[in-house]
């Protein structure tokens, strides 16, 4: 598993979303990207992460961030999510885990004492440049939005 470290130069990516249109990181330049990485559509706690995210999308805008989700998630699976819970941003469906692999959040897992592969909640935060300039690997769902902030409140 690659591990990607403040500072470094974020991969570039092009993959669809929702509505099955190509979105890559070169797009966002000059703007910061939340760019969170999460298991699965419509689950509790992808669910609560996601949903925390929209209820303060328009603080985010404001200071000057677009988020994106990524899962391994079809398109249609995508559109479903993001209507049952009023989700204003992109998801991107990564079928292929082409970025998954790329930013290193594929990897063994445990849950309820079961090991096997899948995606770690991961987020990262992408400068103007391209540059990560924070990654959250201890993501709390209910908080994210709140764990995100505390670093550019000043």
């Amino acid at each position: 598993m690659k591990t990607l470290k403040e500072g470094d130069k974020a991969p570039d990516f092009g993959v669809v979303n929702q509505d099955n249109k190509l979105v890559d990181l070169q797009s966002f330049q000059g703007k910061k990207v939340i760019l969170y990485f999460y298991p699965k559509d419509s689950t509790p706690g992808c669910t609560v992460e996601s949903c925390n995210l929209r209820d303060s999308y328009s603080e985010l805008t404001t200071l000057g961030f677009d988020v994106i989700g990524v899962s391994a998630d079809s398109v249609a699976s995508h559109q479903k999510f993001i209507a049952k819970n009023d989700l204003p941003f992109d998801l991107l469906s990564d079928t292929d885990k082409k970025v998954i692999d790329a930013y290193g959040v594929w990897g063994p897992k445990k849950f309820m004492g079961k090991e096997y592969e899948g995606i770690h909640r991961t987020t990262f935060v992408i400068d103007e440049n391209g540059i990560i300039e924070r990654v959250f690997s201890k993501v709390k769902t209910k908080e994210h939005t709140q764990q995100i902030l505390e670093t550019y409140k000043k």
